[in-house]
């Protein structure tokens, strides 16, 4: 089947009753996928095939390791400080992604952190049903593919998801099996998306706090996931995550060491291979906005693998289950008659909203070009 009929097929199949009744039956278990894998699947219902992909990946020769930056001394030598921001306006100018070591966050931390993701997976399933929900203003919201009826084909994944600032969540709306690091995780990375944005700031040539003092209350929002990947028993036929940029202003990603995260660059799927201790930045469709089109949000994805399970934690900077209403542009700074503005006016409410109804794998920036 070729690459056009394959999507005319997935299209197809987005209307039809006996697939919506067959999603239904499939969000009912409240099992999600590793609810599949425990029965013992070995063919992967049709829900999760995915057409071909025309990008091909790049081969070890060709590919490119993305940047890695050290934020060692960034905060006492001003010179380590201007060569990081260099380093890290190049990285987001042309490749979107960096992964970042001596961040900060203790080692022990990110290690407690992955296995607190799969402690609540791989709890007792009652326990996990007790906290399933597709209503995203709960403090806490467990379920399989958050895009369920609007996706063209479901991803190899379950996720879990929880607003951690401005306002950590009172901790008894958390499960008890990952209550204590997902707050420890948020104070930590509030630290952390504060020198983010300094950096980012000031490699835009404006002052430190400029993004911070834009009052979008973006430096003070974060929204983390837990994604659990299991094993698949047809990775070739799926996605764990299928190609798509960030609704965000910025996504800090905390990956294990199985790998699968893929960055679409130069029209090849380049690798992002695990590195212990490190965190993977990437830049999301709204700072893309706001520095009218410089610093660069580009398509990623995950692979369904074989081994699993794979366990990932996401922090969305700058992103809220009650997004604001506050409308933003192009920051004015950055514009002249040789650079007028790319992209017109919004609000992060809009934007989120219009994200969540295409679903994962349709480009959104386009829309908000003037």
């Amino acid at each position: 089947m070729v690459e056009g009929e394959a999507e005319g097929r997935v299209v197809k199949m987005i209307n039809s009753d006996d697939r919506i009744a067959e999603l239904k039956a499939f969000d009912d278990t409240k099992t999600g996928v590793k609810g599949l894998v425990d029965e013992g699947v070995t063919k992967i219902p049709t829900l999760f095939h995915h057409p071909p992909e025309k990008f091909p990946i790049a081969s070890d020769a060709e590919s490119t390791m993305i940047p890695v930056i050290d934020l060692e001394g960034v905060a006492k030598d001003p010179i380590t400080r201007q060569q990081v921001v260099s380093r890290i306006r190049e990285a987001c100018e042309t490749w979107g992604f960096f992964q970042v070591v001596n961040h900060g966050i203790p080692l022990s931390v990110l290690e407690d952190m992955k296995d607190g993701v799969r402690r609540f997976f791989e709890q007792d399933v009652e326990a996990k049903k007790e906290v399933h929900t597709r209503d995203d203003m709960k403090a806490f919201v467990y379920n399989s593919n958050f895009d369920l009826y609007s996706s063209s084909a479901l991803n190899w994944r379950d996720t879990f998801a929880c607003q951690l600032a401005p306002e950590p969540p009172k901790p008894e709306d958390l499960p008890e099996v990952c209550r204590d690091i997902l707050l420890e995780y948020g104070a930590n990375m509030m630290k952390f998306g504060t020198i983010l944005f300094e950096l980012l700031s000031e490699s835009l040539n404006l002052h430190s706090n400029y993004i911070r003092d834009m009052k979008l209350g973006i430096t003070e929002q974060i929204r983390c996931a837990g994604h659990y990947y299991p094993a698949c028993p047809e990775p070739e036929l799926t996605m764990g995550t299928t190609k798509h940029c960030d609704a965000s202003f910025l996504t800090v990603l905390l990956q294990d060491h199985i790998g699968g995260l893929q960055i679409l660059y130069e029209d090849k799927w380049i690798d992002v291979r695990p590195v212990p201790g490190t965190l993977v930045v990437n830049i999301g469709d709204l700072l893309q906005l706001i520095t009218n089109g410089r610093f660069k949000s580009v398509q990623h994805r995950v692979l369904a693998n074989l081994i699993g399970p794979r366990v990932s934690v996401a922090c969305f900077l700058g992103s809220s289950v009650k997004p604001s209403s506050k409308p933003f542009g192009p920051i004015k700074e950055l514009l002249s008659e040789d650079n007028p503005p790319k992209y017109k006016e919004t609000t992060s409410a809009e934007y989120v909203a219009y994200f969540c109804a295409k679903g994962l794998g349709i480009p959104v920036i386009e829309h908000f070009k003037i």
